[in-house]
């Protein structure tokens, strides 16, 4: 070690430090593959929760209209509006402004959904009476891209089941 030169030296003990252009394509290649694979993978997984979680905002807000009539011992309608995404629940105010019913759009954030359809015995509204008890049964469809949920209501317990 002592016979060699100093130039010799510093370059046995020392590393390369740095990528080489081939290193950084190769890499680059690989991240735009996973981004290819994971990209699609990504947007079915958000579409499949967004219309999840509307399922459970419209099964939860069924039981809370049958829950509210109950416990007012009142009629309350609930009215589905398949081709404007909504519905509605007539004498509840809403909980952004009190002066409104209270109205909940599907295709609103977080939801980002769409009501496929809305049946409870040939129309698109459901009436829960003074016990909480609803005028039918009926479904609910909801949708986000290629995924469905439906939500189907009990005629004799009024519970809401999300399938």
């Amino acid at each position: 070690m002592g016979n060699r030169p100093e130039s010799d030296r510093r370059k046995a003990g020392r590393s390369d430090r740095g990528f080489s252009l081939l290193e950084l394509v190769f890499v680059m290649a690989i991240m735009a593959i996973l981004a290819a694979i994971a990209v699609p993978r990504y947007g079915q997984a958000i579409a499949r929760h967004q219309v999840a979680m509307a399922a459970r905002r419209v099964a939860a807000d069924l039981e809370y209209a049958a829950a509210r009539a109950g416990t007012s011992s009142s009629s309350l309608t609930v009215v589905f509006s398949p081709g404007a995404n909504r519905y509605q629940m007539s004498g509840v105010p809403d909980l952004r402004d009190p002066s409104r019913d209270y109205t909940v759009v599907l295709t609103d954030s977080p939801f980002r959904s769409s009501m496929a359809s809305a049946d409870f015995g040939g129309d698109s509204s459901i009436v829960f009476n003074g016990y909480g008890v609803p005028d039918s049964g009926g479904t609910v469809v909801v949708t986000c891209g290629s995924y469905r949920k439906s939500i189907v209501l009990n005629a004799q317990t009024g519970k809401a089941r999300v399938q």
